[in-house]
């Protein structure tokens, strides 16, 4: 009845400590969250604007742009897919890579040569492990993106769509983008997106008359300047989302992992309590029989 008592004791000493780290990393991601949140809802309003000013180009000037021009005959086709860098955030990274896959097939339906783009060591280790092609993959940021990260990523999404098909091998006819949207504490939800070519997006527009434009010196000149840092803008915001959701997803795994601990380290007190008084009874039972046999031995002896 010992060894088992110690058993208990060892597994309540190994929780406690698992305890003590989830704790501290709830604690960490509750602190990030905030300053996450704080960069969503800065950069949002300028992805937005930027948004409806290139879709006003595009809709008003009568220009076909290649960023803008859907391909008459597409045959390929990038997908941006945002993951996590670490673990212990629940089904954050999972469910982001389960999107891009939906998305991929849908693609694949459409006859379509996907080249998948990755970001963060979950989405990476994902495609490795199934011996999948990547055609470019970042990591380290996934927690903390900052502007520079979203650059090097747009440059290289721009220079694969507008790489010619007939002349480079990742050459792309559309751009689709897969992260997860942040909308609260509790709800973060994967979402996929056409970045290129340009998508009017009717909620980007306000209710009204749309304001008119002057372009100077030319339409074409001015989408030139503007799609670039659309895209820019675009994946910068979708990394901040992504990271404001992954926060959130670890806050709220590491306290249900904390509340669990709490619940097994009662549940093992209690059968710790429960052996330790059963060793007791037992031992109080030992000590009155061999009472009783000394006072059996002693009357038998007179």
């Amino acid at each position: 009845m010992g060894a088992q008592l110690r058993v208990y004791r060892r597994r309540m000493r190994s929780v406690k400590a698992t305890k003590k780290i989830t704790k501290a990393m709830e604690l960490i991601s509750a602190s990030r969250i905030v300053k996450a949140q704080q960069r969503v809802a800065a950069s949002s309003p300028y992805a937005n604007e930027l948004t409806r000013a290139v879709t006003a180009v595009a809709s008003f000037s009568n220009t076909n742009h290649p960023l803008t021009t859907p391909h008459a005959n597409p045959r390929r086709a990038a997908v941006l897919i945002i993951s996590a860098d670490r673990g212990m955030a629940g089904a954050y990274s999972n469910a982001a890579i389960k999107e891009g896959d939906q998305l991929v097939q849908l693609l694949k339906g459409r006859g379509l040569d996907v080249s998948a783009f990755l970001i963060g060591r979950k989405a990476v280790n994902y495609y490795r492990f199934r011996n999948r092609a990547i055609a470019g993959s970042w990591t380290g940021f996934s927690d903390n993106p900052t502007f520079a990260h979203a650059k090097e990523v747009a440059d290289s999404l721009i220079a694969a769509f507008l790489a010619s098909s007939e002349t480079e091998n990742h050459g792309v006819d559309e751009l689709h983008i897969v992260y997860t949207m942040f909308k609260s504490m509790i709800t973060q939800e994967p979402e996929a997106r056409r970045l290129l070519p340009l998508e009017v997006v009717e909620e980007t527009v306000a209710a009204g008359l749309m304001p008119m434009y002057e372009f100077e010196p030319s339409a074409p000149e001015v989408l030139d300047s503007l799609l670039p840092r659309y895209v820019e803008a675009r994946v910068y915001n979708a990394l901040l989302q992504s990271a404001a959701s992954e926060h959130a997803a670890r806050r709220r795994a590491m306290k249900s992992a904390t509340d669990n601990a709490d619940e097994l380290i009662k549940s093992l007190t209690r059968l710790a309590n429960a052996a330790r008084q059963a060793e007791i009874t037992q031992e109080i039972s030992e000590i009155v029989g061999g009472a009783d046999a000394l006072a059996s031995a002693s009357a038998g002896s007179e």
